[in-house]
């Protein structure tokens, strides 16, 4: 079993930031990519940043320049800086991994997720 356990949501002022971490644990054998999606009432969820093993980053376009993705492969966790919050970033903020179970085994596995509400 795989668990990912994300912190870090809350409610900010536009402007603020809020650091988001989530951390993987169970029968890992290794991770193929860590991620951030988010999902807003009535919209579909969307991929907002992800990192995958060998160091590339994706961003979505409406937050480059704003939020920062990072990893600790030592302690299977990653973690999302986000800066110059926006009303619009106002979602559940969803934590995903894919990663090996087993030899030849991959599978993507999500975490609560966890609210962000960004006030004007």
């Amino acid at each position: 079993q795989v668990q990912l356990m994300e912190s870090g949501g809350g409610l900010v002022q536009a402007g603020g930031s809020l650091r988001l971490s989530c951390a993987a644990s169970g029968t890992i054998i290794s991770i193929v990519s860590m991620g951030w999606y988010r999902q807003s009432p009535g919209q579909e969820r969307q991929l907002v940043a992800t990192l995958n093993s060998g160091g590339g980053r994706n961003y979505a376009d409406s937050v480059k320049g704003r939020f920062t993705i990072s990893r600790d492969n030592a302690k299977n966790m990653v973690f999302l800086q986000m800066n110059s919050l926006k009303p619009e970033d106002t979602a559940v903020y969803y934590c995903n991994s894919r990663l090996y179970t087993d030899i030849g085994n991959w599978d993507d596995y999500w975490g609560q997720g966890t609210q962000v509400t960004v006030s004007s």
